[in-house]
């Protein structure tokens, strides 16, 4: 019997259940909500998150579906190949410590375009900034919303498009219906409890894994390689691609848009103003390097787990991306209960990584284009909130039209794309901005539109879109570019055109204005002032 089958016969209580979830963390968004009407509020909680609370909201922002589905899916199927997607998200989480969590709070407001008008020309970098974490946002949510779909729909015991259809539709509704409500602290109450359901539904299914295999690593990997049919070839590099130098070199892509992208995400990046110092920032940043840490721990047991118990024939013949690996694991080790259980935490897990990226995509519409672009930051602070919650239902709306069209299709590649926007078009000027005196206003715009850009057009050009199979137009052909993702290329061309579009700035000899942003991350300034509008 597969996973949509088991829950499809649970019926009526999967239902309460899931009903059950939906009215408790509607109510807990109303219960957070404050008579504080300020943009400051709704988009980082006027900073006042405890470092605990902010650290245990980023990791609920950045565990997404495919890290418990997807990522022990692969690692079933795959053995040794499969380490790598767990070891991203650890270091990219390191990546951000390091280099991004004090110097960016002490620059930065609300949005990455703040942190960058420090010292560039405000209005152009806001609305070059603004612009990419739309794109970013948008193309994640989308991809977000059209799993939410297809895992929904079979919890209810409903089948079919227009059941899925009208599951992302609701869907919708609920996310826009939280944000609205509460803004960021509205938000961090749905990230706090999926965390809590993450880290207990994970642990708990890991635990009976092990229990299975009496407690003992050595016999979960042992059974693993047997049962893959693959013998000890299960547990060394090349199940996966083999001797494929393009596939090795488009996994290779995918892993440095997890390990580099993730540090350019804009609803990482705006939680990071969510505390009161930069200290505070790091320490977030700190808990949530830790709880990944443990959660992939967790995964990569249910990925070996699922393999060792079900064998990989059984999980390929149920879902050849291995996807439901997890779900039929909890079908064998818990029957309904469990099954329904895990399923309820991939729900949750999809709409609170969605509800923090519409609130990014919505502060980045109110403030980086409508008050320091088109208004030049001179809109009352009233207009700007209407903007942000009007923000909330244009992108909302928007993502759930695409999320519907693009039911049954294989849209996988727009995560991936996501984070190579983000690698590509965001991380560069942000690292460029903190640390290069000589950056200037040309290098940044050349660095986000020509990274966004050209992930864009690659993908575009690329097999994901057309020339195979499995992809989103397999009918047409015009994939002139081998690889899936583009990172290994628009990342590297996002720097190199900060650093050339610098030098050639004639404007702004020799580099922007740097020792204000020197001077606040070494004293350690509050993320609260205002950026000059310029």
């Amino acid at each position: 019997m597969t996973a949509a089958v088991q829950l499809a016969d649970s019926g009526f209580p999967v239902f309460v259940v899931f009903v059950t979830f939906v009215c408790c963390a509607l109510f807990l968004a109303i219960w957070v909500t404050t008579d504080r009407a300020t943009p400051g509020d709704f988009y980082v909680g006027d900073g006042r998150l405890t470092p605990t609370r902010n650290g245990i909201a980023l990791f609920g922002d950045y565990m997404s579906a495919a890290t418990l589905l997807g990522s022990p899916g692969v690692l079933a199927l795959t053995g040794y190949d499969g380490i790598a997607y767990f070891l991203g998200p650890i270091v990219a989480w390191i990546v951000i410590v390091l280099l991004i969590a004090e110097p960016y709070h002490s620059t930065g407001r609300y949005t990455i375009g703040d942190s960058l008008a420090r010292r560039l020309r405000p209005r152009a970098v806001h609305l070059a900034a603004g612009l990419a974490t739309l794109v970013i946002c948008l193309v994640y949510v989308t991809a977000q919303l059209v799993g939410a779909g297809s895992l929904a729909a079979p919890i209810l015991g409903l089948d079919g498009t227009g059941a899925r259809q009208i599951m992302v539709g609701s869907l919708g509704l609920l996310m826009i219906i939280y944000v609205v409500i509460g803004g960021m602290r509205a938000t961090t109450v749905v990230q706090l409890v999926k965390a809590v359901l993450l880290l207990g539904g994970g642990g708990y299914l890991a635990v009976l894994v092990m229990s299975e295999v009496g407690w003992n690593p050595a016999t979960l990997l042992d059974r693993a390689a047997v049962r893959s049919g693959l013998s000890d070839a299960f547990l060394q590099p090349g199940v996966r691609y083999g001797e494929d130098g393009v596939g090795r070199l488009d996994s290779l892509s995918l892993q440095l848009a997890v390990l580099l992208g993730a540090a350019g995400l804009p609803h990482l990046l705006m939680r990071l103003g969510a505390v009161r110092t930069a200290r505070e920032a790091r320490a977030s940043v700190t808990i949530a390097t830790w709880l990944t840490l443990v959660f992939c721990l967790l995964a990569a047991v249910l990925g070996f787990g699922a393999v060792a118990l079900l064998g990989r024939d059984t999980i390929a013949a149920d879902s050849a991306t291995g996807n439901s690996a997890v779900l039929l694991l909890a079908e064998f080790l818990g029957g309904a209960f469990l099954i329904t259980l895990i399923s309820c935490v991939a729900f949750t897990t999809i709409l609170a990584v969605v509800a923090g990226l519409v609130l990014a995509a919505s502060t980045a519409l109110a403030h980086d284009l409508y008050q320091m672009g088109l208004m030049r930051g001179r809109a009352s602070e009233k207009s700007e909130l209407l903007v942000a919650k009007g923000g909330v239902l244009l992108v909302g709306v928007t993502a759930t039209g695409l999320s519907l069209y693009a039911q049954g299709q294989n849209i996988s590649f727009l995560v991936g794309l996501a984070f190579a926007i983000a690698g590509s078009a965001i991380l560069p000027a942000l690292l460029y901005n903190l640390y290069w005196k000589g950056f200037t206003s040309k290098g940044a715009l050349w660095s986000v539109y020509g990274g966004l850009l050209s992930s864009v057009v690659l993908v575009l050009l690329s097999p994901a879109l057309s020339g195979s199979p499995t992809a989103l137009l397999p009918g047409r052909d015009f994939a002139v570019f081998p690889l899936s993702n583009p990172a290994v290329v628009s990342i590297p061309l996002g720097f190199l055109l900060g650093w050339l579009g610098s030098l050639l700035d004639s404007r702004e000899p020799g580099g922007a204005r740097y020792a204000e942003t020197e001077v606040r991350v070494l004293a350690d300034v509050g993320a609260g002032t205002e950026t000059n509008p310029g």
